[in-house]
């Protein structure tokens, strides 16, 4: 008599298991990773990062947007709303403690104190570095492998090489991404996509990478912050710093000083230099699509009092005095990272 071969006891299911990415847009393989996670765990928190950030090539969805996209991707899979949970977290460039603490406070709003946490995902380059800032949830690694990312689909997208798209993304998604391409917003992406490329291809023959030096101008007073909206490709009509490329000849300085009264009509008359209060530099290296920029960034404090007149020019469609509370309620509106480099400033104690 032979005696029956030993069974592995079924791994237990983890209460939460967290999954963190961007999802611009959601591709078959974050579909497939998500549902291999299901059968590990009860209920899949899924991390959306890169919120309320403004439309752009890289970022062209909303994080409402991919909520849904996800929701209704593995809900035509057979899984059920309820096993689906969400967190949007905004991108920190500047502060990755801010980032860690905002992702830890979204996962404890579902959880309420449970300790039985999984984090799902792949460790394939520097890009993940993220799965290790998590040490006291388990980490399982996916054993979904695939060379798909969402930038070749957004590649694709935005060359009209629906074909490829098709091959890509889930159905839902899909739909989704046919329906977008009749919008104005769609329209201005592609439009911005193809700018990029050809300000990168100007640039291909170079014999190193160029590093652009800009200067930006946070400029404060009676609870206001000067802002322009910029009247060009890329990020138009998004708000933003008055500042611009350093010339030859100048000093960084000058350059921000330079920039401002061009693009905001500032009084010439106004001293701006017994203004300054503090500088920094910002040199997250992703910072720009247009390639590798790093920006010197000033602030003026004009104290308080009547806001100073204000006219617009060089490439910026509209200059104006924003309400401080406004500025910072408000990130979706601006461009690049415009929005943390104020913070940065604004929110020093």
């Amino acid at each position: 008599m032979t005696s029956p071969a030993p069974t592995s006891t079924p791994r237990r299911k983890r209460t939460f298991g967290v999954y963190i990415g961007r999802f611009e847009p959601p591709h078959t393989a974050h579909r497939d990773v998500m549902l291999e996670a299901l059968q590990s765990v009860q209920k899949l928190i899924v991390v959306i990062g890169s919120a309320r950030a403004a439309r752009n090539i890289k970022n062209p969805f909303t994080a409402e947007e991919r909520q849904d996209l996800i929701s209704g991707m593995l809900h035509a899979a057979g899984i059920p709303r309820t096993r689906l949970l969400f967190v949007h977290v905004r991108d920190y460039f500047y502060n990755e403690t801010l980032w860690l603490s905002e992702v830890q406070a979204g996962v404890q709003t579902h959880t309420r104190g449970s300790t039985d946490i999984a984090l799902i995902g792949h460790i394939k380059d520097e890009s993940s570095y993220y799965l290790r800032s998590f040490p006291a949830w388990e980490f399982i690694p996916t054993h979904v492998v695939s060379s798909l990312s969402a930038t070749d689909v957004r590649h694709a997208y935005f060359e009209d090489r629906l074909d490829d798209v098709r091959g890509m993304v889930p159905p839902a998604v899909h739909d989704f991404l046919d329906r977008f391409r009749q919008s104005t917003d769609f329209r201005e992406l592609q439009e911005e996509y193809r700018f990029i490329r050809q300000y990168r291809a100007a640039w291909k023959d170079a014999p190193h990478p160029p590093i652009f030096v800009t200067t930006d101008a946070v400029i404060t007073r009676s609870g206001h912050v000067l802002l322009v909206r910029r009247g060009g490709l890329p990020g138009r009509g998004r708000l933003a710093m008055p500042g611009g490329f350093l010339e030859q000849h100048e000093t960084l300085l000058d350059c921000c000083v330079r920039e401002v009264h061009e693009e905001t009509g500032l009084g010439p008359g106004l001293d701006l230099r017994s203004a300054l209060r503090a500088q920094a530099v910002f040199d997250y290296p992703d910072r720009s699509l247009r390639g590798r920029t790093i920006t010197h960034a000033y602030h003026f404090d004009l104290g308080i009092g009547q806001l100073p007149l204000l006219s617009s020019g060089s490439d910026a469609s509209d200059a104006f005095w924003m309400p401080l509370s406004d500025v910072l309620a408000r990130p979706e509106l601006f461009f690049e990272d415009h929005h943390a480099i104020i913070e940065h400033f604004v929110m020093r104690g």
